[in-house]
């Protein structure tokens, strides 16, 4: 049993859980802290990578509505969304929220925004020829870029989407030294160049994306130290030293996938890492991309127009992780059979997990209709009798029942981390 639960041993699963999948939505969701030092943020994240591709602006606006109606105001998006990202739709998430903002149907201070500067890819030619590398220039001309489609002057969290170096990810976990390549950008360049961001108010917060426990503590060693001055001590080009020196900012939170069927987080180190240097975790990918709605277990493999399928063969990086093997299937459908058995959706038994996690700041969530959102916001506004306000804590644990944590343990040892 974890040390870190904490359940009322008399309720029942049934007691506990009744009513959490109808009804309307009881009370706002709650708020906890962005890691140590970043602002507080809507235990939901509402991720805007669909915009532009399967959301039209329209259907956008309703959801990002619905969202601050529910008391989530806290918006991910990045620069290389939409996706399956193409040159055709290139910005067009980032822009649809300025689009948004500038509407006048919210204020920008009551809005947490978040977007990412593109990892090193080639395969994106229409973003900066590639992008080959996440430099100091690089990091600068995407920051503009984005400030300038989302029609703001500052962003709240800045995050690097992936690392310039190879790291394992999208679908692999272990670490392959023959893959490792000379020529990465330095943390420290990267770090001198988001600091610049934020002392000329660009910026507010700074995170970082898919890192590994290396990156994350070699960043947070960095944060404070002084960037030289006269030149970048990574680079020593001119364009640094002209910018000025600045401090290099401290990483406020990750983020990386975290799910019932991908739970690599807790076991790999950089719980440790975020729990004793107070970086909050941004939980990406809570439903594994749907798999966990249970959606694809029919026959028939779901619906045409879900993600998987309608994007099959144009999504390397989601079918990389998320593909239809007899693993992911199998513990798939022990959730969605556990569910069923405590009186849950398989998405809110899904989101009420992560939620459950005490590392956890927000998850980041998506949803392209506004009954999956509604699903979504009831999900995370409902706590066990007896619960607070979904806080950290306040109700942190009292997401799922003791019998119920203990059941997806017992699933999780038959099929550990099968969407790594």
């Amino acid at each position: 049993m974890q040390a870190h639960r904490l359940c009322c041993a008399s309720m029942t699963t049934a007691a506990a859980v009744a009513g959490m999948d109808s009804g309307a939505l009881a009370k706002p969701v709650g708020k906890r802290p962005l890691g140590r030092d970043g602002p507080d943020v809507s235990i939901l994240c509402f991720g805007c990578m669909l915009f532009g591709e399967s959301t039209s602006y329209p259907q956008a606006e309703q959801l990002l509505g619905m969202c601050m109606e529910a008391g989530v105001n806290f918006f991910d998006t990045a620069e290389m969304y939409p996706v399956p990202q193409r040159a055709e739709t290139h910005g067009a998430s980032e822009e649809y929220l300025g689009r948004w903002l500038r509407s006048g149907a919210v204020r920008r201070e009551d809005v947490v925004l978040a977007s990412k500067v593109a990892g090193p890819s080639g395969q994106m030619t229409w973003i900066r020829g590639g992008p080959h590398k996440v430099d100091a220039h690089n990091i600068q001309q995407a920051l503009d870029a984005s400030l300038q489609r989302l029609q703001t002057d500052y962003i709240d969290l800045y995050q690097i989407h992936w690392p310039d170096r190879y790291v394992p990810m999208f679908g692999d976990s272990e670490y392959d030294p023959f893959c490792a390549y000379t020529g990465a950008v330095p943390l420290e360049e990267q770090l001198e160049a988001l600091g610049r961001a934020v002392q000329q108010g660009k910026v507010r917060y700074v995170g970082l994306s898919n890192e590994t426990p290396w990156g994350l503590c070699k960043a947070l060693a960095l944060a404070g130290t002084p960037a030289p001055t006269g030149a970048s001590a990574s680079t020593g080009t001119q364009a640094a030293a002209a910018a000025g020196a600045a401090p290099r900012p401290r990483v406020v939170s990750l983020q990386n996938a975290y799910s019932l069927t991908c739970r690599t987080f807790d076991s790999g180190g950089l719980a440790e890492v975020c729990h004793l240097e107070g970086v909050g975790l941004l939980a990406y990918s809570p439903l594994a991309m749907g798999l966990l709605t249970g959606k694809y277990l029919a026959p028939d493999g779901g619906p045409p127009g879900a993600r998987l399928n309608r994007y099959r063969g144009r999504y390397a990086e989601a079918e990389s992780r998320y593909g239809p093997r007899p693993n992911v299937v199998s513990a798939v459908a022990a959730y969605a059979a556990l569910a069923a058995d405590v009186g849950l959706s398989p998405t809110a038994l899904a989101l009420r997990f992560v939620l459950s996690r005490p590392l956890v700041a927000s998850a980041v969530i998506g949803a392209t209709s506004p009954e999956q959102l509604e699903e979504l916001l009831r999900a995370a506004a409902q706590l066990l009798p007896g619960g607070g306000a979904g806080g950290i804590g306040e109700g942190i644990r009292e997401w799922l029942p003791e019998d119920v944590l203990q059941r997806i343990d017992e699933i999780h040892e038959r099929y550990p981390n099968p969407t790594p």
